[in-house]
């Protein structure tokens, strides 16, 4: 056997011990089943305002943007985001992922530390890796934890969290954090992702809407979620944006977005305002007060258009969510170590294309396959 097949066979091995512990990952089609899966919220994915060609007949960018990639229509773009956010300036990067490993990656230095939230996504623990800074993490949206942990750090400390956690739904305490962050001199940063264009007036997060724009040093904010396209920005000042231009490395060795996809998130900031937020937090309340009933299942303590099942057991999960598929609708089971074990789920989450009916028959079906 040569190197090439005793490897693809320890990967064999490796992908049937996933199989065997339920973690199997696949790729599937949504089809025609009705979303409650996508983080699409408004359904601004198939929105016809986003349909541009480019005047001068341009596909790609040709290049990073420290090359041959930089283009008015990303700069336009960029000062859009600033002034949304109430900002000094925004840099484009072509996702969240890659803005948050950007960012983390370089913000940080030896003998600095991070403390983050113990449900930070993936993409910053990644970045947060990639820097020589130390790390803690205090436990999820526990101010007492996060004091601890800010007491007990010397030398220069940034503290991270989501506005809207992913897994949970649940939304930080930003507040309170952005109090203890100027108590004990640490630097606060924001990931707004699925915070962007749901909540704050105007769509522009929750940092806006708790007026907290000059407590933080950096918020992220993403276009994959509710403004249903691509590229995601990390917004600060001018300072941050020249150290990001020169450091971060998903950003200056990425070939640049093509410039449609800016004028698609210069389109994304138009369409904003007028969402029709209130619409889906109706959903969300009609959601919350009908799973109320059903007194035997642990729903997520989430307000925001992610909800979800705690179901404790990953193949459980998964056969409910195939359950569910048969019956006509698109939900994705949450599997440990995504999140902790023990809270493996069902993810649910809601849209302005979805109606209460909808709602109610996903339910019944869910309470059906548990009783």
């Amino acid at each position: 056997m040569n190197a090439k097949d005793k490897f693809q066979n320890d990967l064999k091995q490796k992908l049937r011990e996933r199989y065997e512990k339920g973690l199997m990952r696949t790729l599937v089609h949504r089809g025609d089943k009705i979303d409650f899966s996508s983080n699409d919220y408004f359904g601004l994915s198939s929105s016809p305002a986003y349909l541009f060609l480019d005047k001068n007949n341009r596909s790609g960018a040709t290049g990073s943007r420290s090359i041959s990639g930089n283009m008015n229509e990303a700069e336009e773009a960029e000062y859009i985001i600033a002034e949304y956010h109430n900002q000094e300036s925004a840099l484009i990067f072509n996702s969240g992922y890659a803005a948050n490993v950007g960012l983390f990656s370089c913000i940080a230095s030896k003998g600095e530390t991070y403390i983050s939230d113990e449900y930070i996504h993936a993409s910053i623990i990644d970045g947060m890796r990639l820097s020589h800074a130390n790390r803690l993490k205090f436990k999820h949206n526990d101010l007492l934890d996060l004091e601890h942990k800010l007491r007990q750090t010397i030398g220069r400390k940034f503290v991270a969290v989501e506005s809207i956690y992913s897994m949970d739904g649940d939304a930080a305490p930003l507040i309170e954090i952005a109090a203890l962050c100027n108590e004990y001199d640490a630097l606060l940063i924001v990931d707004e992702a699925h915070a962007t264009g749901v909540f704050g007036e105007r769509g522009e997060g929750l940092v806006c809407q708790f007026e907290l724009e000059s407590e933080v040093l950096a918020c992220v904010y993403t276009y994959g979620k509710a403004a249903g396209i691509h590229g995601a920005a990390v917004v600060g000042s001018n300072i941050l944006r020249d150290h990001l231009i020169n450091n971060a490395r998903s950003f200056v060795f990425s070939t640049a977005l093509p410039p449609h996809t800016y004028e698609q998130i210069k389109t994304a900031y138009t369409l904003f305002p007028a969402l029709d937020r209130e619409f889906l937090f109706d959903l969300i309340l009609h959601f919350r007060n009908t799973a109320s009933n059903l007194k035997s299942l642990v729903f997520l303590d989430s307000f925001s258009p992610i909800q979800g099942i705690i179901i404790g057991d990953n193949f459980k999960a998964k056969a409910l969510a195939n359950y569910l598929s048969d019956k006509g609708f698109f939900i994705r089971a949450i599997l440990s170590p995504t999140v902790p074990v023990g809270r493996e789920r069902l993810r649910i989450c809601l849209h302005t294309f979805n109606t209460k009916s909808q709602i109610d028959d996903l339910l019944n079906e869910i309470k059906s396959f548990l009783s």
